[in-house]
């Protein structure tokens, strides 16, 4: 079965999107749900970042007070979402198949 990989999302957000549901064979309806929106919280942390790095972490108020940038938050919340998304896909234990660079003594 062919996993529809959600077309709004970035290229590195499609590309993660694929690599799990691939390596983790998540398949069922609730966990490609959940992908879905871990993703969507990743593009928006980086969209969030890429902002950040363009205007500076501080903004100067009307007062002329150092104030952080209101898109901290949502990055900071955003990371979490989809830090918080990999967990509720239990993403923690190995993948299903065998990738990377076998243990040291093989």
């Amino acid at each position: 079965m062919a996993v529809k990989i959600p077309l709004h999302l970035s290229a590195e957000a499609k590309a993660i999107f694929k690599k799990l549901s691939a390596e983790y064979k998540i398949l069922d309806e609730g966990g490609l749900k959940i992908l879905r929106a871990a993703c969507e919280a990743f593009d928006r942390a980086q969209e969030a970042r890429t902002r950040i790095d363009l205007e500076g972490m501080v903004y100067r108020d009307r007062y002329d007070q150092p104030k952080p940038h209101p898109l901290l938050a949502i990055e900071r919340d955003s990371r979490a979402a989809f830090l918080a998304g990999l967990k509720a896909l239990n993403l923690d234990l190995e993948p299903i198949k065998d990738i990377g660079r076998p243990p040291r003594g093989r």
